[in-house]
């Protein structure tokens, strides 16, 4: 079969189409429970580039196939499994997805509706994941409102979507008009440029009191404004550092207005607490029916070397999808 493959980590750029086996057995991560997917499209997201670079704290060793995210088929499922063949999935495989066939990962993979397209699908399960378990563990509700940074990425236009109409007001922060018309069609309420006095804005949007929670995968030197733009009690979330700079809290910040910064990762909290995994799939599983994932970047298998660079270079709005198979 065809696939992505990187054949060291040596970066993005030494990405390329190659001729694999088709894959056998079980995922690691499956437990040995063999499910198997005819991918119709394939994602990528920053965790592939730190992965290309051999920064990816679960990467996997070089030649690998290249992508985390897929939506297609089910050709196999393991015995007494919630899935069949036939079932139209989505889901996070950590590497492996672009190409034409991969292994899954069940309790990282979801039914996505017939309404979805294949494209749609592979931009779904991982920032969904990400927002949706950002606002779960941040407490939100409805009413309150969140400040999104990095909000024409993929994170950021996923916790839009799901906040469209429940958040009062939701507070996009972005770098350029471009970015903020993405933003807008996202749900957001309000848009302040990163480069100017977004805090001042920020202010003003809210009546000088600031907001409830912040969404923040970013990170970098926008953190400490990020705490100053909470109103007493607010939660700044930490969901990544696509600045690449790791940021540090002088924690009399939060003594002095009750303030919480929480770290965002779904993978320690689903190993601590079995039963979240039903909760999680039965959300995105809902959610999937109404949301509309954005895809900036669609590009055929044949250019799906380009897809990794494309998020390296912070040229990214939304989605990058690789269409492996838009034809079966």
């Amino acid at each position: 079969m065809r696939a992505l493959v990187l054949p060291a980590t040596t970066g993005p750029d030494g990405a390329g189409l190659a001729d694999v086996p088709e894959p056998d057995g079980a995922h690691p991560w499956a437990d040995g429970e063999r499910l198997l997917v005819d991918v119709r499209a394939a994602a990528v997201s920053f965790p592939d580039v730190l992965q290309s670079r051999g920064r990816y704290q679960h990467g996997a060793p070089a030649p690998y196939v290249v992508g985390g995210e897929y939506a297609g088929t089910v050709l196999e499922a393991p015995a007494g499994s919630r899935f069949r063949p036939g079932d139209r999935v989505a889901g996070f495989t950590c590497w492996g997805a672009i190409a034409e066939r991969t292994l899954a990962i069940p309790r990282h993979t979801v039914r996505i509706p017939d309404a979805m397209s294949w494209v749609e699908g592979a931009a779904f399960y991982l920032n969904y994941v990400t927002a949706w378990f950002t606002l779960h563990r941040a407490g939100f509700r409805d009413g309150e409102s969140v400040l999104v940074h990095g909000a024409a990425g993929g994170v950021g236009t996923a916790t839009l979507d799901l906040l469209r109409g429940r958040a009062k007001p939701v507070v996009a922060v972005v770098s350029s008009e471009r970015k903020a018309e993405v933003a807008r069609g996202c749900g957001a309420d309000e848009v302040v440029p990163a480069g100017g006095d977004w805090l001042g804005e920020v202010r003003e949007l809210t009546h000088g009191l600031g907001v409830d929670v912040v969404v923040d995968p970013v990170g970098g030197d926008r953190f400490t404004d990020s705490l100053r733009a909470l109103d007493v009690g607010g939660r700044l979330m930490v969901v990544g550092f696509a600045d690449g700079a790791i940021p540090e809290v002088k924690v009399n910040r939060l003594l002095l207005r009750d303030l919480t910064v929480m770290g965002v990762a779904l993978e320690p909290w689903q190993q601590r607490f079995a039963g979240f995994a039903d909760e999680l799939t039965d959300a995105l599983e809902q959610a999937a029916t109404r949301v509309s994932p954005y895809v900036g970047t669609v590009l055929p298998l044949e250019r799906a070397h380009e897809a990794m660079g494309i998020l390296d270079r912070r040229e990214a709005l939304g989605k990058v999808v690789v269409e492996v198979a838009s034809d079966r």
